[in-house]
Order: C-alpha cells, then sequence, then structure tokens
C-alpha cells in the first residue's frame, strides 16, 4: 500500500515537473545546465543575470530571460555557430530555479501529495510546540489538532488563541477566537472542524494574564 501511495505521489511531482520544463519561461536567478556535444570544454552551469542575461563562452551576453528552455537552447546553439562547421548540437536544462518559483513548485509537490494520502494541511504559529505546516485528517476539530500537533507553550496565552480563515472567494479573512483555557477548566468546547489552510496562532501569554 505505501510504495502505492509513493508511486502516485511520485507521479504527481514528475509529470507536471516535465510538463513545466517544456513550458517553463526562464527567469533571473536560475540556473540552467548547458552541454555542447561537440566541445565538452563549453559544458557549464549558467545562472541568469538580474539583467536577464547569461554569458556565454566564444560569445558573451545573451538574452534568456522570458525564453522557453528550447528557445535559450536555439538561440545559443546560432549564437556559437560561427566557431563550428555546423551549429552545435547543444543540451540545455533547468539545474536550479529562482526563489520564489521554488517555493512555488514546492507548495504543488505538497498539494499533490495531500490528495494522494487524504490529508489537508494546517498552519501552525506561535507558542506552539511544533509550528509550520502539520498535515491531519480531514474533520479534525480545533481541540482535537491542538492535542494531535503537540500541545501548546508554557508561555502561550491559552485564553486567546485565534483561528483564521482565508476565504479564497471573497479574499476576506475572518478570525475566530478560542478559549482553551476555559475548555480545560471544564467547559464545553465549541465544534469548530478545520478547513485546508487554516492557521492557528496562539499568542504569547502577557505578564499578568
Amino acid at each position: 500500500m505505501f510504495r502505492t501511495l509513493f508511486g502516485l505521489v511520485l507521479a504527481l511531482i514528475i509529470v507536471p515537473a516535465a510538463w513545466a520544463q517544456s513550458s517553463y519561461r526562464i527567469q533571473p536567478g536560475d540556473l540552467l545546465q548547458m552541454e555542447v556535444l561537440e566541445d565538452p570544454s563549453l559544458n557549464r552551469s549558467l545562472l541568469v543575470l538580474p539583467d536577464g542575461s547569461v554569458s556565454l563562452p566564444l560569445v558573451g551576453s545573451v538574452k534568456a530571460s522570458g525564453k522557453s528552455i528550447d528557445g535559450l537552447r536555439s538561440a545559443i546553439s546560432s549564437s556559437l555557430a560561427s566557431n563550428f562547421a555546423s551549429a552545435p548540437t547543444v543540451y540545455l536544462s533547468v539545474g536550479q530555479l529562482n526563489a520564489t518559483t521554488s517555493a512555488v513548485d514546492n507548495a504543488f509537490a505538497q498539494a499533490a501529495a495531500a490528495r494522494v494520502t487524504g490529508t489537508i494541511s494546517i498552519y501552525a504559529l506561535g507558542e506552539v510546540t511544533n509550528q509550520g505546516a502539520i498535515a491531519v485528517e480531514p474533520g479534525i476539530t480545533l481541540l482535537q489538532f491542538l492535542s494531535a500537533s503537540g500541545g501548546l507553550t508554557q508561555f502561550a496565552a491559552t485564553k486567546r488563541i485565534q483561528l483564521r480563515r482565508h476565504n479564497h472567494k471573497t479574499g476576506q479573512e475572518t478570525v475566530y477566537h478560542y478559549n482553551y483555557k476555559a475548555v480545560q477548566n471544564g467547559a464545553s468546547a465549541p465544534m469548530i472542524v478545520l478547513q485546508a489552510g487554516d492557521v492557528i496562532v496562539v499568542p504569547e501569554r502577557k505578564l499578568f494574564e
């Protein structure tokens, strides 16, 4: 079962990645890998500079930003052609995306994994034992989440826990307040079922709180 799930996750990540490489538009900060079949001494990593260009041996600066991988590969081959009997065979690939694009790709991979495993991501910030994104089963309540995620630190303002929920349709954020201390003291717990993308914020306790 695990191997099947792993295979599905891998497929969800690799297939879009292969498609993305063919349609991806190069951006400043990307690191490209170039190989020239006819002259391996030209093989190297190419950093796309802030002005959108790459620096090539024998040629100099070539505009890269905004081009597809195939488009830049063709431009490099044409630029180098005068140094060969015929246009050289150039292989070009993305070695590393710039930081912003990498973050988007990581988010896509996490979403793909969530679709396969049937989990949703909830985010915890502040005075919690485990901060960051936490994968949980759909239908989990806020009270259950506070327990399953490792609990709160000794500095947590347990009366002022916030649940922040973003409505993607309206663009508005709704903030719910949760008195965890009252629940600990025996009060009935409101049944708040978490949704994917919910953010739990636990503020730091004030001096006399």
